[in-house]
């Protein structure tokens, strides 16, 4: 579903008029706000299999800190490689790396381990590598990567589109008050049995997420 049918499904439970438009009129403008902060919300709920991607960077002899390019500080990251050497790469703590690069000969070679480290100046995430590469290696980061707000009316919404739908409608509910007798405590149920619904469905895809074993 693209932002605009979404803002349509929205308005056609109002039962108000669709538009072709998101700027059409206030109103359409509004739930376009709701839909993504709607989007937002239901991201966050769950590591949604259609949101997940991989990073890759590669390393340059004697930089240990990188850019995961277009995450916008929004990221989970639920693994990390390095695919030259096929290993693992392990997180550490911010204080961890801060033992290790204070000394005044860090050790260089192949990354082992990584941790975050701020945002760039146009806002993605920002990692740092150990030991310090000594050369071109490629890692690789499996990451959960969610959407920035939706602008044109083709952007696609990558979740479960229904949750969001019925989201947005229940703020729009409760926005007005109530609509046709449905108050916005009730839209608000419906939406999070959809979203309840949809992570089930979702989680089905990573059984190995949702399965604890004890040690």
């Amino acid at each position: 579903m693209n932002y605009l049918a979404a803002i349509n499904s929205v308005l056609v439970r109002l039962r108000e008029r669709q538009v072709e438009s998101i700027n059409e009129n206030d109103y359409s403008s509004l739930i376009g706000i709701l839909i993504n902060d709607s989007i937002q919300e239901v991201e966050e709920a769950w590591d949604w299999s259609a949101l997940r991607n991989s990073l890759t960077v590669t390393t340059s002899n004697g930089v240990f800190n990188y850019e995961l390019n277009g995450t916008k500080n929004d990221v989970k990251v639920l693994s990390a490689i390095n695919a030259s050497s096929q290993s693992d790469i392990f997180y550490q703590t911010a204080s961890w790396f801060n033992d290790k690069y204070l000394t005044p000969s860090p050790a260089t070679g192949s990354p082992s381990n990584w941790s975050f480290n701020g945002v760039s100046t146009d806002g993605d995430t920002l990692i740092d590598l150990y030991p310090k590469p000594d050369g071109v290696y490629t890692v690789r980061f499996n990451v959960v990567q969610r959407s920035a707000d939706l602008t044109a009316p083709s952007d696609r919404i990558f979740c479960p589109h229904r949750p969001i739908v019925l989201l947005a409608y229940a703020k729009a509910v409760e926005e007005r008050g109530e609509d046709n007798g449905q108050t916005g405590n009730s839209a608000y149920m419906a939406a999070a049995n959809s979203l309840s619904n949809a992570i089930a469905l979702d989680a089905s895809k990573h059984p190995e997420e949702t399965e604890w074993y004890s040690v």
